[in-house]
Formats: C-alpha cells, sequence, structure tokens
C-alpha cells in the first residue's frame, strides 16, 4: 500500500478516535466495569458499528497512539497489525507510514 493511501487511512481512524474521545469525556465517575459503546475505529468509512468496551479496556487501547480497535474482520492487514484478540473487538497497531499519522494525530500528545 502507498504511502498516501497509508495516510489516508491513518487520518480515517484517527478521526474515529476523536469521537470515542469525546465519548470517553461524557462518562460519570464510577463507569469504569460498565460497557460502553464507542465506535469501531477501523478504516471503512462506511462502517457504523458500536463495539462495547469498557472505560479501562478503553485506556488500555489507548496507552499507545499507534493502537485502535476495530470489530471482527475490520483489521487492514496492509497497514496494520492484529496485536490481541478479544471476544468483543480486535486491537491493531499501525505500521510504517500509518503508525506515523497516527502517533502525529494522537489528541492525547
Amino acid at each position: 500500500m502507498d504511502e498516501r493511501l497509508q495516510t489516508l487511512v491513518a487520518e480515517n481512524e484517527s478521526a474515529f478516535r476523536e469521537v470515542n474521545e469525546s465519548i470517553e469525556r461524557g462518562l460519570w465517575p464510577g463507569e469504569d466495569s460498565s460497557l460502553v459503546s464507542f465506535r469501531c475505529e477501523c478504516a471503512l468509512l462506511s462502517c457504523d458499528r458500536l463495539i462495547g468496551l469498557t472505560p479501562v479496556e478503553y485506556e488500555h487501547v489507548r496507552a499507545s497512539p499507534r493502537r485502535f480497535f476495530v470489530s471482527n474482520g475490520h483489521a487492514l492487514e496492509e497497514v496494520e497489525t492484529v496485536v490481541e484478540v478479544h471476544e468483543r473487538y480486535l486491537v491493531v497497531e499501525k505500521r510504517a507510514e500509518a503508525g506515523e499519522v497516527a502517533e502525529a494525530n494522537d489528541p492525547r500528545s
């Protein structure tokens, strides 16, 4: 996959991560063990899937700016590696140019 497409994929996923950051900011204190519906952070623009994660699970993924959570079957092997498999979701890590873009677009940096 060329660098331009890697950049586009990473920028799309970073935009979805921004949505999820807003969801997390709206949570009430003490909801750490409750499932919260977050938007799938895959590269598919047509994806509208919600994934249930606890705030603790969400923070675990967000600990690395190159990592995103996606629905099963939504990993894009050309630019990311599946690093964790869970019953409700996968955790993927961006490589190469896509990883650099993900880091640059991290809202927590």
